[in-house]
């Protein structure tokens, strides 16, 4: 292997690692990140294989580097949320109950547009993978075929809007949107209960129905949050 190669392998490494760090909390916002020779020497790295994870960490907005002052961590206000890696790394950390709402919201704002325009725009090409999505979720056997083509059902319906910046957020959030699906999905008694929804989605973008695609989109995302916190609220009853 190239010495650039192994350089990029364990930069990659660290920023995982501490950026793994930042986002669960372990390390908090305004907390100054060990000397350079100390992180080094604790993670089993370069100096120069931390520099270039630190250079992408402050990228990614999670940590700010000052002369004589070193690597402070940044509010949570200036971390690129919509970053993969940072999307990520939350996900990885057991969603918490804020971070889940606010998915929620964001996907109320996007999806229900999203199905809408698809409904206005599709070609059969596009329609034809959104069926097929569709039924792949129906003879889904197990909750990971059923998250994957579930989470290929939304991004072809991103994708039949013909619009290249909405369908590009897909590459964005899918880690996100994966995660609570598997979560809405696991918490549910048969995991494909929400199979109804989709198929009212699929229907109204084949029929050209923008209303009725928007709002069936938005009764699906509604009856997720529902799923979710019934099950949080079981899991509290089940703690006291």
């Amino acid at each position: 292997m190239r010495k650039s190669n192994v350089v990029r392998n364990l930069y990659g490494h660290v920023m995982q690692e501490i950026g793994q760090r930042i986002v669960s909390g372990k390390v908090q916002p305004g907390e100054v990140l060990p000397r350079e020779e100390t992180l080094a020497e604790s993670l089993n790295v370069s100096r120069t294989a931390l520099r270039e994870a630190m250079k992408v960490l402050s990228a990614k907005g999670l940590i700010e580097s000052r002369a004589g002052v070193g690597a402070r961590v940044q509010e949570e206000r200036y971390w690129n949320q919509l970053d993969a890696d940072v999307l990520a790394w939350r996900c990885a950390s057991m969603p918490t109950d804020d971070f889940i709402d606010k998915l929620v919201e964001m996907r109320e704002v996007i999806e229900p547009a999203a199905a809408a325009a698809a409904a206005r725009r599709r070609t059969e090409a596009q329609l034809a993978e959104i069926q097929s999505a569709y039924e792949a979720m129906d003879t889904a056997q197990t909750l990971d075929a059923w998250a994957d083509a579930d989470l290929r059902f939304h991004e072809a319906v991103l994708q039949a809007t013909g619009n290249e910046l909405l369908s590009s957020l897909f590459a964005v959030i899918d880690t996100a949107l994966g995660t609570f699906f598997v979560l809405s999905a696991r918490n549910a008694s048969n995991f494909k209960y929400s199979l109804p929804h989709h198929q009212k989605v699929l229907e109204a973008i084949r029929r050209k129905q923008p209303k009725l695609a928007h709002a069936a989109m938005l009764a699906m995302i509604a009856d997720s949050q529902a799923n979710l916190r019934s099950a949080r609220g079981k899991a509290r009853k089940t703690k006291a």
